[in-house]
Parts: structure tokens; C-alpha cells; sequence
């Protein structure tokens, strides 16, 4: 199955519950005016992409209309898929591995499938021809590294542990010094499931944050955080708090193919600004997509 295909499946639940729900609203109306309007913001609203996209929308729809570029109903579908694409493509960019050694410092609460993504990566950039290192900075559980552990196995990957609480900047400056003696190409850094009301938590991220700068200054850099589409709107807030406290470069949306709440990938792109780079799309560890707008968009409107 090819990767588009592939995509496409994933998506069957959101498209259900975003766009077979606009294409239900523009069968419902001959004409293009203020009701259709009223019903298709509705629809949005209700299919996790927020409110501010969909004010952003359907604003630019009505702006279509009066500069006389929709005339049709069925022009509505078409200049909605145009003005989705176009959200999700703003600032689209890949992973920025520029250096050598590079670090990807993964952040994100428990259970939104932070672990198995760094997994994926590193399987990804293996095939890719790189070197990967895996540094375990889950130390409050010694079930994450033991679980980062077997995915580093399943990657062919190497891994630098501590024990069980121990300082994870430690972890990570010891990772980092590893990089360097071994002339890795990408350091993959785990963190805690940092939940938003664990202040030490999160000034335990910026203690990371700070020892990777402090040791490499010049490296190529990527914060990227993992959200779970099933929590639909509560990704959003999610991303908010740890946006604040980190410098996100991406977000990762996983668990694409168990949900309906797909739609959250327009609410956290619209309201963060901050890309996507990754999608999850199943549970194997080739199920790892770089994020592309285009073919997301032709998957919900296929």
C-alpha cells in the first residue's frame, strides 16, 4: 500500500466527521448565502478545528465570494480545500539536520505516544543512511527507558541510560559527549511526560534545554512536540503551555488512524503557528510520516 493510501485510511474517521459533514451542509443548500455560511461554521466548529480556524475560514470564503471568485456551491468545496491546504503549508519545513552531530529533543505528556514516535524516527533516519543515538532523559520511570530501550533494539540504534532518577541533563550531557567521540550524525533526546501543572517538571525541561545549548551551540536543533489526536481540543491547550515554556520547531500529531478528531491538525497549526512535521498513521514503526499539506488535504477530500 502506498503512502497516500495509506494516508487515506488513516483519515476515514476525521473525514467522516469534517469533510462528509461540509459536503453534507453544501448538498443542503442551492445557493451560496448567509445560511449556508451560518451551517457550514457550524460544522467546523464541531469537527475539532477550532474556533479561530474556523473564524479564519469562513471569513475568507465570504471574501471569496464578494471579490467574486464563488458564484456556485459547489465553488465553496473547492476554495475551502484550497484554503486548508494553504493553512497547513504556511512555514512547512522537513527536520533541520544541517550539522554534525544534530539534536532532536522530543517533548510532550504521558501516554501521547512520545517513546514509540522517537522510535520511528530513528528507524526513519536509519534508512536514510544517518547514524541515530538514542539519550534516555525519562528518568522518573524506569519503564520508559526500559520501553526506549526496545525500541532502540528494533531501530538498530545505540542508547545512553542512567538509572532510575537520576538528573536527566546528566543523561543528556553524557549523550551528547557519546555524539561526539562516535561521530554520530542525530542525538534523539526522550524527556518526561511533563503534565503542565508539574512546575519542577517543566523547569527540568529548561535545564535540558539549557545544557544542549550550553554543549552544542553550533548543532542544528529540533524541539518537537508529540500530540495524541484523540484528545481533539486539548491538544491545542496542551501545545500552548509547552510552547511557552520550550522553543517548539514541530509538531508531531500521532494517532492519526484511531480518531475522528483529525481536524485538531488545522486548530494547533492556526492557533501556534508552528508546523507539522510528523503524523502517525499506525501502530508499526514504518507507520511514521513526514508531514506533507498537500497530500493531507487530498486525503480529506478525496
Amino acid at each position: 500500500m502506498g503512502l497516500l493510501s495509506r494516508l487515506r485510511d488513516s483519515l476515514i474517521k476525521t473525514k467522516g466527521n469534517l469533510t462528509d459533514k461540509v459536503d453534507r451542509v453544501l448538498a443542503s443548500f442551492g445557493k451560496v448565502d448567509e445560511g449556508l455560511f451560518e451551517e457550514l461554521e457550524e460544522a467546523l466548529i464541531t469537527s475539532d478545528v477550532g474556533m479561530r480556524m474556523t473564524g479564519s475560514g469562513i471569513a475568507r470564503l465570504r471574501a471569496e465570494v464578494r471579490e467574486g471568485r464563488i458564484a456556485k456551491v459547489e465553488d465553496v468545496r473547492q476554495c475551502l480545500r484550497s484554503i486548508i491546504e494553504g493553512i497547513l503549508s504556511e512555514g512547512a519545513a522537513g527536520l533541520e539536520l544541517a550539522s554534525k552531530p544534530s539534536v532532536v529533543l522530543v517533548i510532550g505528556v504521558n501516554g501521547v505516544g512520545k517513546t514509540t514516535f522517537i522510535g520511528k524516527l530513528a528507524k526513519l533516519l536509519t534508512g536514510q543512511g544517518k547514524t541515530v543515538l538514542l539519550a534516555a532523559g525519562d528518568t522518573f520511570r524506569a519503564a520508559a527507558i526500559d520501553q526506549l530501550a526496545i525500541w532502540a533494539d528494533r531501530a538498530g540504534v545505540g542508547m545512553v541510560r542512567h538509572d532510575e532518577g537520576s538528573d536527566p541533563a546528566a543523561v543528556i550531557f553524557d549523550a551528547m559527549r557519546a555524539c561526539k567521540s562516535r561521530m554520530v550524525d542525530v542525538l534523539i533526546c526522550d524527556t518526561a511526560g511533563r503534565l503542565h501543572t508539574k512546575k519542577n517538571l517543566m523547569e527540568e525541561l529548561g535545564k535540558v534545554g539549557r545544557v544542549i545549548e550550553r554543549e552544542m551551540p553550533e548543532a542544528s536543533k529540533e524541539v518537537l512536540l508529540v500530540l495524541d489526536a484523540t484528545t481533539g481540543q486539548n491538544a491545542v491547550q496542551q501545545a500552548k503551555v509547552f510552547a511557552d515554556k520550550a522553543a517548539v520547531t514541530g509538531i508531531v500529531l500521532t494517532k492519526l488512524d484511531g480518531t475522528a478528531k483529525g481536524g485538531v491538525a488545522l486548530a494547533v497549526k492556526e492557533e501556534m503557528g508552528i508546523p507539522i512535521k510528523f503524523i502517525g498513521v499506525g501502530e508499526g514503526i514504518e507507520d511514521l510520516q513526514p508531514f506533507d499539506p498537500a497530500e493531507f488535504t487530498a486525503a480529506l477530500f478525496s
